[in-house]
């Protein structure tokens, strides 16, 4: 047979095979061939799943990993990897700004012999409803 098997490709990869079975399903690899009805991929899926799962660990969602591989064979395009880039690094000094607040509160709360919690929540603005700062709410896509 030639190609690769999805488990072959997941242990070669770092992934579980639910995992590119799903990346497939949404477009960011290319569909694979069928022998005898199981999937067989082209050796090059091994460095497009390198790409995705680099993608996802520096934070970009899948949405946006889709975005920089459509219409890409094996490498991304520098400029729009560059321009995604530049916007995750914006989303993650942002994150980093509000990491450093939260902890500053958390600090601060904790030197208090008996700290006034409901005081301390009363004087937050309404949009801090939630202590996870936005990028974290918007990944619902599950990690591989």
């Amino acid at each position: 047979m030639s190609g690769i098997s999805i488990g072959e490709a997941a242990r070669k990869s770092g992934l579980r095979p639910s995992a590119i079975r799903y990346y497939e399903k949404l477009g960011l690899l290319a569909k694979a061939s069928r022998v005898n009805g199981r999937r067989r991929y082209d050796h090059q899926i091994l460095g497009r799943l390198a790409i995705v799962r680099f993608a996802r660990h520096v934070g970009f969602t899948l949405t946006e990993t889709k975005l920089l591989l459509d219409g890409f064979d094996m490498r991304p395009p520098s400029q729009r990897w560059h321009a995604l880039a530049r916007s995750k690094l914006t989303q993650l000094d942002e994150l980093i700004a509000e990491a450093k607040k939260i902890r500053e509160l958390l600090q601060e709360t904790v030197q208090h012999k008996c700290p006034k919690l409901a005081e301390r929540g009363s004087a937050l603005s309404p949009s801090h409803t939630s202590a996870k700062p936005k990028s974290h709410r918007q990944r619902k896509q599950p990690l591989a």
